[in-house]
């Protein structure tokens, strides 16, 4: 029996490190955490992953009829942890990335050993208009989407002519639109508010005070509602890659914290 596909993923760091997991944003693929990569692959085995229909993954990994969930997302990131045969996993995310990784914290408790929300929600706002931008990218592709994202993604409009800024936008312009509707429809639907309690894993939340998608009251929300999280705002966009030493060093910090020394 032919073995089912898993989402595309890479592997850095020594094969012997702590696992840690890094969960991309809607629209981006796994070059979101290249700023980050290298320090963290110092101290850890890092496995970053596309989303269905983004970068390298088959946009069937999801279902295409408005039914595409964060848990079944989840469990796509359970099949790659389980295909490396780690048990449990540090696991930080970027937006989508992130509610990917605090459903896991929240349903498979037992499998996240520590967990990073970054510029996340525990609820991305009202259904409608997830719903409305699955139609229009379903009916003309993600040009519509390509062209309004700077404003959504950067805060400095300048930062769409960086190296990094140009590739996301590449990245983005690639993506198979059922892919990207299929992603619009797991976010419209995902509500973790009434669960953030059962989050037991140690927690960091980074906000952005100048990131209008999820703006710093999101990062607070989740923050308030998961016990003993610490919050860390920064003055950074959507994918906060304005100051990205200073978010990847709260990264390996929290991280350090909970591996020890050592790492």
């Amino acid at each position: 029996m032919a073995q089912p596909h898993l989402l595309h993923h890479v592997l850095d760091g020594p094969p012997s490190a702590p696992p840690l997991v890094l969960g991309p944003s809607l629209g981006t693929s796994l070059h979101v955490w290249s700023p980050q990569l290298a320090g963290l692959a110092l101290s850890h085995r890092v496995l970053r992953w596309d989303l269905p229909g983004h970068g390298g993954s088959r946009a069937d990994l999801l279902p295409h009829d408005g039914t595409a969930s964060v848990a079944a997302l989840a469990a796509q990131v359970l099949r790659l942890a389980d295909a490396q045969g780690w048990e449990s996993f540090a696991y930080a995310g970027i937006s989508l990335g992130g509610a990917v990784g605090a459903h896991l914290a929240v349903h498979h408790r037992e499998r996240v050993a520590s967990l990073a929300l970054v510029c996340s929600s525990a609820h991305f706002g009202p259904q409608e208009p997830w719903q409305e931008r699955a139609t229009l990218v379903r009916r003309e592709g993600v040009g519509p989407v390509v062209e309004t994202s700077p404003g959504r993604w950067f805060a400095d409009p300048g930062a769409a002519e960086t190296p990094l800024g140009r590739a996301l936008l590449r990245d983005l312009a690639a993506t198979d639109p059922a892919g990207y509707a299929a992603c619009c429809d797991a976010l419209a639907a995902y509500d973790l508010r009434p669960d953030l309690a059962r989050i037991t894993a140690p927690t960091l939340v980074v906000g952005g005070s100048l990131d209008l998608a999820t703006p710093l009251d999101h990062a607070r929300e989740l923050a308030d509602g998961i016990a003993d999280a610490t919050l860390e705002a920064y003055a950074v966009g959507h994918l906060a890659i304005e100051q990205p030493e200073a978010v990847g060093a709260a990264l390996s910090a929290h991280l350090r914290a909970q591996n020890g020394p050592q790492y």
